[in-house]
């Protein structure tokens, strides 16, 4: 759509987007974490959504409409219409007036026309629109608008992408546009409680349509349809007519005392944002990103308030014709204040160098060797750290200036470059001089990178992605986000250069001009960034603690990505085939137990044997109200009927297959003939790691055929794997935490914690405690850290809920420092927006005060988990970079392969076995004092299942 003509209309339903952008942003506040002040989420989200919109559809002329106050027409002809609805949230409704508001500013023409619905407005614009020849949008995730689409209006649902036009409709729902408002009548329309045929779904619908060509044709030849939903037709002929006047949409609502000019349209053009109001609504509802960034946008376009065309950088792309989701338009929440200590001047204008020439080369490397800091960028041929080669390599040691230079362009005509090789050389006692500080964005990859050449890069002091990550840990944590969120900054994407998809170039055929501009402004806005967060950083012993733990966590990560782990082909391949003989076996005998084959991955089939054939109970029901065979459905009918259980072990064995012992050979780098998984630092709130390509985390543990994929994980010949495993971390954190008596007690003095907590709640003596009283016990200690209600306790260990309620009330009789911190905790949490684990990293919690009751609930257990998750998330970290450490201190061969949970992974040559048997544990065990003892236990042995 970016291609699209001047003479285009944009529709947007204001009311479809304020409901998404209310249900799909945290409880954002005027004043962060003052639950009194105003609420400003969904005002967030519809900013966010509409600049969106309005950068990737350009339109001349453009109407957000909203559904007025008061009763509709419809509601005169059917008083039982939207009957259903819940009322309005407060916490949304106190919104609309400064939504409207903000729209307007925004330069948007904003209609609510009392008497009709949003859709009758913006059907009569379309149709007005396309009558004249124009093209029109309408941005809307309501499916009623499809009966508008035609060759000149197209819907576009801004959530998913989904794009509506004549084939899009036609597809969707088996029938072309002009029959969807009699298709709507015969399905009916639960949402707006407008009753359609009884039984009549979208198959039937569109099935009788096709077949007999209209509505007015069915109703003609109701006496000859058959069965059941014959009559059923036969019973509601005389609602039909009513039904159908209800679901269509007007066309021709008179707007003459809105928009007089019609149909000429010039008061629907696209205004000017008004910047100077703007500022001062952003300002009053705490949008300080959004203030600073319209004063640079403004500053960019000469002071002239025309500055419509304003488009945000971002670090993900998105189809030409679609928005990205509100979801990752999270970075736009409530900014933290501008840094007040001494930072790097902004400079209004850039100078940026492309190095084609020795001379040029060697007066950068003396700025390189001269500066105190230098951020820099590498451009390559993968987004794969492993197999990624330099194309160029930028630098910035002033805000403001940079320089590329380009190494290996090879497209024609491309100018000639430096030799790759020989700059490496000249740049390699600087890259690998610790004594000259680096900065970077996501330096482990670029660490990889130089390391693909043979250069091991020292002096990375800073990573802009892990102080943000470490500063504001719930916003995302691209260049691009940070540019604009505090700096205001925006600039070239890579798709603007590469394209995308099938389509999409290496960074080698870009234009060296194009090239230059893009990795300079990279490097230039990673030093400008850390001139901004830094200083935050560095004011805050708590949070400089926890950044610099992330920053050796880095360098220690990239050892543990590049050392990889082993894998055994064919160890995996006899896997692979003994699953795949189960597998067959499975379906086989789920075919008799279902009396007849049938697709075991296919949700409508497996439905069908349920529930139409063998009339098993439905547990629970889609959102479409068909009824669900999902995991948590099938495990509950498992319990009394075999063919579920079939189906259950079918997937479990079928999704192993797939993911592990089919691919695990595959991802092995060829040159190695190991796995080099990617560790994701500043992903997950808590601080945990998150792996991927491929998971080593997410191995299951709990079937056999899971734990045998570990077999495949070995150690060359001479040395052994060994796994050093914190021993019942998060317990042992809860005790230094909430300083419970008996939980002390029952750590210093070695107990067994399960059995003394089950001693506790059962009144028996220890000794006593039976093995089902201990698991009970167990599943009380983690729940209970968890969150875990009375329901849901109940539901894990198979009880009533009063049965449940007893052992919690118990438990914190025994434990009353437990039930304390979960109290304190929560208020906390509350009162200022975050909890902290032990070190002090900040985790944070938008939705704790949230109005939504779900939310805000599933808020408080995060808060009481938080500190116990993030806690031994530091304690890992700290453990890996100091056995790190320790082992290159000490010159030892042994290697860290693997980071999973709570546990390090090692290949080890069996001339260090005793060292790491002895000295690991003490290594982890000694990273921190808490109030309890820290347990590690090291496991060795030829593969990983062995060790574990």
């Amino acid at each position: 759509m970016n291609n699209a003509p001047l003479q285009t209309l944009l529709l947007v339903d204001g009311s479809s987007y304020l409901y998404r952008a209310f249900h799909a942003m945290p409880d954002l506040r005027a004043v962060p974490g003052d639950p009194t002040s105003p609420p400003t989420g969904a005002i967030r989200g519809m900013i966010n959504m509409l600049q969106s919109l309005r950068k990737d559809v350009p339109a001349a002329f453009a109407v957000c409409v909203f559904d007025a106050k008061g009763p509709t027409f419809r509601d005169e002809l059917y008083p039982q219409y939207k009957a259903h609805r819940s009322p309005m949230p407060d916490d949304l409704r106190s919104q609309i007036e400064p939504i409207h508001e903000v729209v307007r500013l925004m330069g948007w023409k904003v209609l609510d026309v009392p008497g009709v619905e949003a859709d009758d407005v913006i059907g009569t614009l379309a149709a007005t629109a396309a009558a004249q020849g124009m093209q029109v949008i309408v941005s809307s995730g309501d499916k009623d608008l499809a009966q508008l689409v035609t060759e000149r209006i197209t819907i576009i649902d801004t959530m998913n992408g989904r794009k509506r036009d004549v084939e899009g409709v036609t597809t969707e729902f088996g029938v072309p546009p002009h029959l969807m408002r009699d298709y709507q009548a015969l399905v009916g329309d639960t949402v707006d409680n407008v009753p359609g045929v009884p039984k009549v779904g979208p198959k039937t619908a569109a099935k009788w349509l096709n077949e007999f060509g209209s509505l007015d044709a069915i109703v003609a030849n109701a006496a000859n349809i058959k069965g059941a939903v014959g009559e059923n037709l036969r019973n509601t002929l005389e609602w039909l007519p009513t039904g159908r006047k209800l679901v269509t949409i007007k066309t021709d609502c008179d707007l003459s005392n809105w928009l007089p000019d019609l149909p000429a349209m010039q008061s629907i053009a696209v205004g000017a944002m008004q910047t100077g109001a703007l500022a001062i609504f952003y300002e009053k509802y705490g949008f300080k990103g959004l203030a600073r960034a319209l004063g640079a946008a403004a500053t960019e376009a000469t002071g002239s308030e025309n500055v419509a065309g304003y488009a945000k950088r971002s670090a993900d792309g998105s189809d030409p014709i679609s928005v990205r989701a509100l979801s990752k338009e999270r970075d736009l929440f409530d900014d933290p204040e501008p840094s007040t200590t001494a930072a790097a001047p902004r400079v209004s204008s850039v100078t940026y160098d492309t190095i084609l020439t020795w001379d040029a080369f060697d007066a950068w490397l003396a700025k390189l060797q001269a500066a105190e800091l230098v951020a820099l960028d590498t451009e390559t041929t993968s987004l794969d750290e492993m197999r990624a080669h330099i194309v160029g390599i930028s630098f910035s040691v002033t805000p403001g200036e940079a320089a590329y230079i380009p190494l290996a362009h090879s497209y024609p005509d491309a100018p000639p470059q430096l030799p790759l090789a020989e700059v490496l050389a000249k740049l390699r006692p600087w890259l690998e001089d610790a004594s000259h500080p680096k900065l970077g964005q996501h330096v482990k990859y670029d660490r990889h990178v130089f390391a693909n050449h043979g250069i091991e890069v020292q002096g990375y002091a800073h990573d802009t992605m892990l102080q943000s990550y470490v500063l504001e840990v719930t916003k995302p944590h691209g260049l691009a986000s940070l540019a604009e969120r505090h700096l205001g900054r925006t600039g070239i994407s890579f798709e603007d250069l590469c394209g995308k998809g099938a389509n999409q170039i290496c960074f080698d055929q870009v234009d060296v001009a194009k090239a230059a501009e893009y990795s300079c402004e990279d490097s230039d806005m990673t030093l400008d960034v850390h001139h901004t967060l830094w200083p935050m950083l560095e004011r805050d012993d708590k949070l400089r603690f926890i950044y610099e733990l992330e920053i050796k966590s880095s360098e220690a990560l990239y050892r543990v990505e590049r050392n990889g782990v082993l894998i055994d082909a064919p160890i995996l391949a006899a896997q692979s085939h003994d699953l795949g003989t189960r597998i067959l076996q499975l379906e086989k005998e789920a075919h008799e137990l279902a009396g007849q084959p049938f697709n075991l991955s296919s949700p409508k089939q497996i439905g069908e044997i349920f529930f139409t054939k063998l009339g098993l109970p439905v547990v629970k029901k889609t959102p479409t109200g068909a009824p669900s065979t999902d995991d948590e459905v099938l495990q509950k009918l498992a319990e009394d009927y075999p063919l579920p259980a079939k189906i259950l072990e079918h997937r479990g064995l079928s999704k192993l297959k797939g993911t592990y012992t089919d691919k695990l050979a595959q991802l092995a780098l060829p040159s190695t003939g190991r796995v080099h998984t990617h560790y994701a630092q500043a992903v997950a709130v808590t601080g945990r790691l998150s792996s991927n390509d491929p998971n080593l985390q997410n191995i299951p543990v709990r079937t056999p055929e899971g734990r045998r994929v570990r077999e495949a994980f070995v150690a060359p010949p001479g040395s052994v794997i060994a796994s050093a495993d914190y021993s019942q971390i998060e317990l042992r954190i809860m005790a230094h935490i909430s300083g419970d008596a008996a939980l002390l007690l029952a750590f210093h003095d070695g107990m067994d914690v399960h059995r003394a907590t089950a001693a506790e709640i059962f009144n028996v003596e220890r000794a006593q405690v039976s093995s089902e009283q201990r698991r009970y016990a167990k599943v009380i200690n983690f729940g209970l850290i968890y969150g875990m209600s009375a329901y849901g306790l109940a539901k894990a260990l198979g009880i009533d809920n009063t049965a449940a309620k007893n052992y919690i009330e118990r438990y914190f009789d025994r434990y009353p420092g437990v039930k304390l911190y979960m109290e304190n905790t929560r208020a906390l949490a509350k009162a200022q927006g975050y909890v902290e684990t032990v070190f002090g990293r900040r985790l944070y919690l938008p939705e704790i005060n949230s109005p939504n009751g779900p939310r805000r609930s599933g808020a408080e257990r995060a808060a009481i988990n938080a500190p116990m998750q993030g806690t031994a998330a530091d304690l890992i970290k700290l453990s890996m970079v100091k056995v790190q450490q320790v082992i290159d201190a000490q010159k030892l061969a042994t290697k860290m392969i693997m980071q999973v949970h709570d546990e390090l992974v090692f290949e080890v040559p069996e001339a260090e076995i005793d060292w790491v048997r002895h000295e690991v544990p003490k290594l982890m065990a000694g990273v921190a004092h808490l109030k309890v003892p820290l347990l590690a236990e090291v496991g060795v042995g030829p593969n990983w299942d062995k060790a574990h």
